[in-house]
Formats: C-alpha cells, sequence, structure tokens
C-alpha cells in the first residue's frame, strides 16, 4: 500500500489575504521609468512610490494609515533634476530615507514630525527637501541601500560600474567597488561585512566591502536578462533570480563559502519574461518571490539546504513593483507573518497579508521569534574601523501586549526547524535476578490453565508404574508413560525383565497431544486425575524440582530379586492409592455438579434471548 508523504512545516498553510480597494493607497501616479527597480520601499510608519512628476525628479511617502483614495496634489520629496530610480528607508529611523536619481546623486531625506497628505481649509502643504546630498558618481545611481548593522553606512551603485559606500553624515564616499558592467542586483550580509553583487556581464560576486575587492568572482545565470540577488539573514547563503540561456526564470541557492556553482543546480521556475524580486524574511526562515508582469507571489520554505515549495498567491492584476514590510511592522494579533505592498496598473497600491491560519487567540510564539529592532550593532566610525556584529533584536511578545519592545541578545538565532523525529535513546533494562533453586520452586503467577493441569496429571500418573524411572533435571514435565502391566495376568514367578525393557525411554509431549498411553485403562486414567487435582500446584512444582540425590531409590539390587521388589512396592502404595482415589472421584463429581449448573444457566439465557428476539419481530 502506497501513501503520500507530507512534509511538517508551521507554514505550509500560509496563504496571501488581499485588500478591498477601498482600503488600497489610490490615486497614485507611479513612475514609468523603464529602469529595473522596485519601484516601492515601506517601513512600519511609511512607504516611499517613486512619482510621475515633471520638472525634474521625485518621489512621495505615504504613512501607513492612509488607506483610501489620496489627493490630487500631495506633498513630494523634490530635489533631483532628473527621474528618481530607487529610495531605502534607514533600518534604524524610519523617518529617514536616501534616494537615488538620474542625474548621478543620491539624497538623504527626512520625513517631518508633523507630516501629513491632506491639508486643512486654508493650509497649504509645501514639499520636502533633502537634508544631504551625496555626489560622487559620474552617472545614473540606480540602486540605494543601508547597511543592515551600522548606522550612517549607505551603498549606492551607478551606470558607471562602481558601488560606493557612503558615510551619510560625513557625506563623502569612503570606499568603491570596481565592477565591469551595470549593478542589476545588490544585497547586504546581516552583519554588514560583505556585499553579493549580480551585473549585466552574468557574474556573481562576493566582496569583502572594508578590503575593497571581490572574495569571489564565478558566472551566475546565463541569461541576458536581469538577474537579482538577496542575502539569506544570518546564514551564509544567498538566492538568485535570473533566466536562462532559453528565458526561463531561475531560482538559484548558493553556498558563500563554496560559491563555485548554486547548490543542487538551478531551478526552474516558469518561462514568464519578468523579472523575479527575491525578498527573505528572516523569522519564518521563507523566500518571497514576485515576478515583474504577473500578478503572483511565490513562497518556499529553506530548510536542509534547499528551498521547499509552499504556495503561492495569484492575482489577475499584473505588478510592476513590490515591497515588503519589516517583521516588526506586522500584524501580530492576525497572525501576519509577512505584509507585502504591490503596485497595480501605476495607480495604486495593493497591501497583501500572508497569514498562518490559527484558531487561538493568544500570542504564537512559535512564528514569531525575535526580530531585528532599531538598535545598531555599531557606529559607522566602528564599522569602517573594521568591526562587525548582528543589531540587537526586540520580543514581539511585547508589541503583542501593546508594551514597549524588549531587547533580547544580539546573538539570538532562530531554533532548529528539523521535521525529522530523533530517535529515543534507549533505555537500560533493570538486570534479571538470577534463578535459583529456591526462587524456582515458588509460583509467581496467574493459576494454571486446563492443558497445564492436564500436562501436571499426565507426569502424576508415572507414578503408578510397576518399575521406578530415575528422573533428570533435564527431562519435560509433559512425558508420555509406558501402559501398566496388568498384574492380575502375570504370574509371580515371572523372570525379571531385562534392563532395556524394565526402563522405558520416557516421549516428550506437548499440551495439544493426546494421552494415546493410557487410553486402555481409563479407570487408572480417571483416578490419577483426581489424585492431580488435589494437590497444588506449588507442591507439583516443588517436587519435580527436587534435586536427583533425593528423587533416586536406593539400591537394592544385590538383596531382592526384580519381582519380589515389585510385588512388596504394589502392597506398601496400595491403601495409600484408594484413599487418593476417592479424593479424586469426590473433586470430579463436584466439577460435574458444577458443569451442570453452568449449562442449565446457559440454557436459561438462550431461552431469554430467544423471548427477546420474537418480542422485537413482533414489534
Amino acid at each position: 500500500m502506497s501513501g503520500r508523504f507530507v512534509r511538517s512545516s508551521k507554514y505550509r498553510h500560509v496563504f496571501g489575504r488581499p485588500t478591498r480597494k477601498e482600503q488600497c493607497y489610490d490615486n497614485l501616479r507611479i513612475s514609468r521609468n523603464a529602469w529595473d527597480t522596485n519601484l516601492v520601499k515601506a517601513n512600519p510608519h511609511y512607504i516611499s512610490v517613486n512619482w510621475e512628476a515633471s520638472g525634474g525628479g521625485a518621489f512621495a511617502v505615504i504613512p501607513i494609515h492612509e488607506r483610501g483614495r489620496l489627493p490630487e496634489h500631495i506633498p513630494l520629496f523634490r530635489g533631483h533634476t532628473a527621474v528618481v530610480l530607487d529610495t531605502d528607508w534607514s533600518p534604524f529611523k524610519d523617518s529617514l530615507i536616501a534616494s537615488g536619481s538620474d542625474d548621478g546623486k543620491a539624497f538623504l531625506w527626512s520625513v517631518p514630525p508633523d507630516f501629513k497628505l491632506r491639508a486643512e481649509e486654508g493650509e497649504e502643504l509645501s514639499d520636502v527637501t533633502p537634508v544631504s546630498k551625496l555626489t560622487g558618481h559620474s552617472r545614473k545611481v540606480g540602486h540605494v541601500l543601508f547597511n543592515p548593522a551600522a548606522d550612517g553606512v549607505l551603498a549606492t551603485s551607478s551606470g558607471d560600474y562602481t558601488i560606493k559606500i557612503w558615510d551619510v553624515e560625513a557625506g563623502a564616499p569612503k570606499l568603491t567597488l570596481k565592477h565591469g558592467d551595470i549593478v542589476q542586483g545588490l544585497s547586504w550580509s546581516a552583519n554588514g561585512s560583505l556585499i553579493a553583487t549580480t551585473s549585466r556581464d552574468k557574474k556573481l560576486r562576493i566582496w569583502d566591502v572594508r578590503q575593497e575587492k571581490p572574495a569571489h568572482v564565478g558566472p551566475g545565470h546565463a541569461g541576458a536578462k536581469n538577474s537579482r540577488v538577496t542575502w539569506m539573514g544570518e546564514h551564509d547563503r544567498i538566492a538568485t533570480t535570473g533566466f536562462s540561456k532559453m528565458s526561463d526564470r531561475q531560482l538559484g541557492l548558493w553556498d558563500v563559502r563554496k560559491p563555485d556553482g548554486p547548490m543542487n543546480g538551478f531551478e526552474r521556475l516558469d518561462s514568464i519574461s519578468g523579472v523575479c524580486m527575491p525578498f527573505w524574511d528572516e523569522g519564518t526562515q521563507c523566500l518571497y518571490l514576485a515576478g515583474k508582469g504577473d500578478g503572483n507571489i511565490r513562497y518556499f520554505e529553506y530548510q536542509n539546504d534547499k528551498f521547499e515549495f509552499l504556495s503561492e498567491y495569484k492575482s489577475s492584476d499584473p505588478q510592476r513593483g513590490v515591497a515588503f514590510l519589516p517583521k516588526r511592522g506586522v500584524n501580530v494579533h492576525e497572525n501576519e507573518v509577512m505584509r507585502a505592498f504591490k503596485t497595480v496598473n501605476d495607480s495604486y497600491i495593493e497591501p497583501i497579508s500572508f497569514i498562518v491560519p490559527r484558531r487561538a487567540e493568544v500570542f504564537q510564539d512559535d512564528i514569531y521569534p525575535p526580530a531585528v529592532g532599531l538598535k545598531p550593532a555599531m557606529s559607522k566610525r566602528e564599522w569602517f574601523d573594521g568591526e562587525e556584529g548582528i543589531p540587537s533584536k526586540i520580543d514581539l511578545a511585547a508589541i503583542y501586549a501593546g508594551e514597549e519592545p524588549t531587547d533580547v541578545p544580539s546573538d539570538h538565532k532562530p531554533p532548529p526547524r528539523d521535521p525529522s523525529p530523533k530517535a529515543p535513546s534507549p533505555t537500560k533494562k533493570a538486570p534479571e535476578p538470577e534463578m535459583t533453586p529456591e526462587s524456582t520452586s515458588v509460583l509467581k503467577g496467574p493459576p494454571p490453565s486446563m492443558k497445564e493441569q492436564t500436562a501436571s496429571i499426565q507426569d502424576l500418573a508415572s507414578k503408578f508404574n510397576d518399575e521406578e524411572v530415575a528422573s533428570s533435571d533435564d527431562e519435560s514435565s509433559f512425558e508420555e508413560v509406558s501402559k501398566p502391566v496388568d498384574r492380575s495376568s502375570q504370574p509371580h514367578s515371572a523372570t525379571a525383565p531385562s534392563p532395556q525393557s524394565s526402563q522405558p525411554a520416557p516421549t516428550l509431549r506437548g499440551l495439544g497431544d493426546t494421552l494415546s498411553s493410557v487410553k486402555d485403562k481409563p479407570d487408572d486414567f480417571e483416578k490419577a486425575s483426581q489424585v492431580a487435582a488435589s494437590q497444588s500446584t506449588s507442591s507439583q512444582i516443588k517436587s519435580q524440582a527436587e534435586p536427583l540425590s533425593q528423587s533416586k531409590p536406593e539400591p537394592v539390587a544385590e538383596q531382592l530379586p526384580q519381582s519380589s521388589r515389585s510385588v512388596s512396592g504394589q502392597q506398601q502404595q496400595q491403601p495409600e492409592v484408594q484413599a487418593s482415589l476417592a479424593e479424586i472421584k469426590s473433586l470430579l463429581e463436584q466439577q460435574g455438579k458444577t458443569m451442570r449448573a453452568q449449562n442449565e444457566t446457559i440454557g436459561a439465557l438462550t431461552r431469554e434471548v430467544d423471548q427477546l428476539r420474537a418480542k422485537l419481530g413482533e414489534t
């Protein structure tokens, strides 16, 4: 019989829940620029979106609670002289955001504390200006990305084939990573010491940032279209998405220590032409893949160095840009593990909640491990000096209770979720007590059954043989004895039998064998049965366990002939046998009365059952 094995996972039933149009961020003018970017970024308080503006580049910031249809005119973040290509929120300051533009500059912005989109009557809302300008690239800045461990460290990639590492407070680049072609994707490691990049030259690079040289350069996806990369949190693994030579979308898992090729090869996804955007969730150990030009979001669980497909969110509305919310911003009261924001028709943003279905109305600590908080692991000075570390984390249970988040050790790692059960440790058996002659003579257990009593009767019947047979410790208690000699038809002057005939070999018998050896003398067997029933089982076992020296008769062959010993033995045993037979007969009579009473009871019950059946048949 064959069966299907189902892998155990807490996230096997995660589903994506869309949002009604009335609760989306509507009436937007999202940029239609062809540059390959995610278009939107989000944190627990704000959403940034590249804006389609005239007279220079701009982007909009939307408070996350401002849902519904937005006003026709909202304050924008203006300052670039060309279209904005990418934005990124600081992981430690929710009001600080960086932007990169086609004008070759990167700007830093600060969201005002009283920032709002809807003006009151008679009030005019003004645009926001940058607080810092980072100049140094000679061509467009396509990507901006903050360091996830150090405060105030920013990476920017440009069309001049370089990545610059900035001290945002000083406003100057400190490090430069030179590539051979345009960078298409970049991602920091969790401790902020390494960067993984993909570029148009179809190579995957892993950079030791502070050494300003790559630790590895190797072939990536072979397709001509864009590829992306994401670092898988605190693991020494990275995930890439790209295309094959046949334009099939692929997913690759790489070991940073051995990045010569993807582990287990590239996994084919489909043949859709849109770029696949990867997003990693450290809390659930899941990878989300959102495709450009289609409305689907796949999610995989990372386990045993491979991606296990969980499910897929499907929608008929295609997306051009997608952003995921940091874990500290999800709704823990609804078991929401991730929340995505997708652009639809370049006119509105739709939130999608990924939920673990649970009935319990308490905090689910198994799906909410501690998440990265707002405290950096080090300052920018310490990072440029060569230090590294993991930022401290917060306990999401405090957020569930509405309290101030509490910190947990920064070296906290998610517990392994190996579904394979561990083999139980073998338990040592207690040493069995050594059997001694004294202990074997005591019966411990249930009363003997009828078959055991029958076997004991067979052994007891051997006492009525004409000759006594010496017993040994190795003989079985289930023996067949020879037919007793009828002394009434045998003269006393008969010659003594030979040793071979006087000592018949015992035959081993089982509990289910018939007593064919004594069927010719039913009276003797019935009497022997009465004697066996009158004796206790304990005494029988004790008598059988006695040493051979006690049960063996003394030799008297030199004093009397064999025939004389047999006659004298019968005369001595006759009174004892008669008394035993009388007692056995009385016991058998009692058993007969008991059986007759039981038969009468059975007959009465049978008649009563027949009456009940008759009554049921009438009704």
